[in-house]
């Protein structure tokens, strides 16, 4: 029989082992532990209301200038304009942001997008020449509120490298693939049950409501950077500091490998949009666009949600060379299919399969960006990967829009192909610039702790 310190003794070691394993479990990384992070909540809704116009717009200004002109390769070529100016002056709101804070830059952004995309609907309405419609998409685009970017960059600043990083990751693209199946549904029904302009209406009023929402929520918003220490010591240094001591997301090789990686899966983005649009136009079914494109972003949030649920056992580098060979492979049963048997039901289920695999894809990106830039640099470097996407999306669009009017609906389905066939190809060239060049030796393993092993 034991004696009483010792039954004592017992009842304390078993109680230690308790709370230690109760310990454990409310502190493992997962969706649930992600969403009680203090302040999320008063990010994530407004973040979620005003990011849905991002799905809207491109697919927006296609239904409206293929109304007004009868052309999709002049649609595509509309909204390509529009894609492209957002890719490439967005970063540099993504660079204030950092510097001056999110607020200040979003507001006047947000008033400034309502006024260009009225006057692209006016030109397009007035059956303007053209070339005003290029002149016209070009604020529209780079005015567009870059809010997903935001939101990364709040996660990351809140998160500081924790595990929860793949977790913040996988769920900001679930929201992403989200909207991109409620935003398409929601423009198409817009624009062929009301109005050929109500989805740019929409989207402006949205962006604006949306936009000032989210500004106003400055308590969780990075620390600008102007207005503290300059990120450039150290680690920093090494992932891109720039010489003046600021920091400089494309300093970082990885960075702009990255870059074209996201171009590669824009370049899905778009030619998935108009190749479905072009091919149900040419079946008499217009309406079933946006329900088709909705189904392969259905599929896409599927795997963002599983991706975010998974141990990994591998490191985000691995796992990147891995996932795009089948997003590849994906894009060439799509195009085949569209070529040799362009049924509606089996260019779904490939569109649903396509999805599947741009999720992994596109989470490893934003995973694998964190650890590759400064602090200072993050929401420029999450705007850059996102406006890697709608620069792809505006050249897959362009694209498939002038092969549907050259060649048949189907002949659009061949850009996604391409774009993630050259963008593999870089990926596999450059893939020793994934690695952080500072060395680290941590890698965030999905949902697992954080674990000291060699980053393969």
């Amino acid at each position: 029989m034991e004696s009483p310190a010792t039954e004592t003794d017992t009842a304390r070691t078993d109680e230690n082992t308790g709370n230690r394993h109760s310990e454990r479990s409310s502190r493992r990384p997962g969706y649930g532990q992600l969403l009680r992070t203090e302040g999320a909540w008063s990010f994530l809704l407004p973040g979620f209301l005003a990011r849905q116009p991002y799905a809207m717009l491109t697919i927006s200004i296609v239904l409206l200038v293929q109304h007004t002109t009868g052309s999709f390769g002049r649609a595509g070529a509309v909204s390509a304009t529009a894609g492209i100016a957002m890719a490439l002056l967005a970063p540099q709101s993504g660079r204030l942001a950092d510097r001056f804070g999110q607020a200040a830059v979003l507001v006047p952004q947000a008033f400034l997008h309502v006024l260009t995309v009225g006057a692209l609907v006016a030109a397009a309405l007035l059956d303007a020449p053209l070339w005003a419609l290029f002149v016209a998409a070009v604020p529209a685009g780079a005015t567009a509120p870059q809010i997903s970017p935001m939101v990364r960059a709040r996660w990351a600043a809140r998160l500081q490298g924790s595990p929860l990083m793949t977790t913040a990751a996988a769920f900001e693209s679930v929201t992403d693939e989200f909207t991109f199946v409620v935003g398409p549904v929601l423009a198409t029904a817009l624009c062929t049950g009301v109005h050929p302009a109500a989805g740019l209406a929409a989207e402006a009023a949205i962006s604006l409501v949306g936009g000032l929402v989210f500004a106003a929520q400055r308590r969780t918003q990075p620390a600008p950077s102007a207005a503290g220490r300059p990120a450039g010591q150290g680690a920093d240094r090494a992932r891109g500091q720039g010489a003046e001591g600021r920091p400089s997301a494309l300093a970082a090789p990885g960075a702009r490998v990255l870059v074209a990686a996201l171009l590669g899966i824009g370049m899905v983005f778009g030619g998935m949009q108009v190749s479905l649009t072009a091919f149900t136009e040419s079946i008499g079914r217009p309406g079933a666009n946006g329900l088709m494109y909705g189904v392969f972003a259905a599929g896409n949030m599927l795997a963002a949600v599983a991706v975010g649920a998974v141990r990994w056992k591998r490191g985000p580098q691995t796992r990147l060379l891995t996932a795009y060979p089948a997003l590849v492979a994906a894009a060439a049963l799509v195009a085949l299919t569209a070529q040799l048997a362009p049924w509606a039901v089996a260019l779904g289920a490939l569109g649903t399969l396509t999805g599947l695999c741009v999720a992994p894809c596109m989470i490893t990106c934003f995973t694998l960006i964190e650890s590759l830039v400064p602090a200072g640099a993050r929401t420029e470097a999450f705007t850059w990967l996102t406006g890697a996407v709608a620069l792809g999306q505006a050249t897959g669009s362009t694209a498939a829009g002038q092969l549907a009017d050259r060649a048949g609906a189907g002949a659009g389905f061949l850009t996604p192909l391409v774009g993630t066939g050259l963008a593999l190809l870089v990926l596999l060239a450059f893939r020793k610039a994934l690695h952080p060049a500072h060395g680290g030796l941590v890698a965030a393993r999905g949902l697992g702790h954080r674990t000291a092993v060699a980053v393969d």
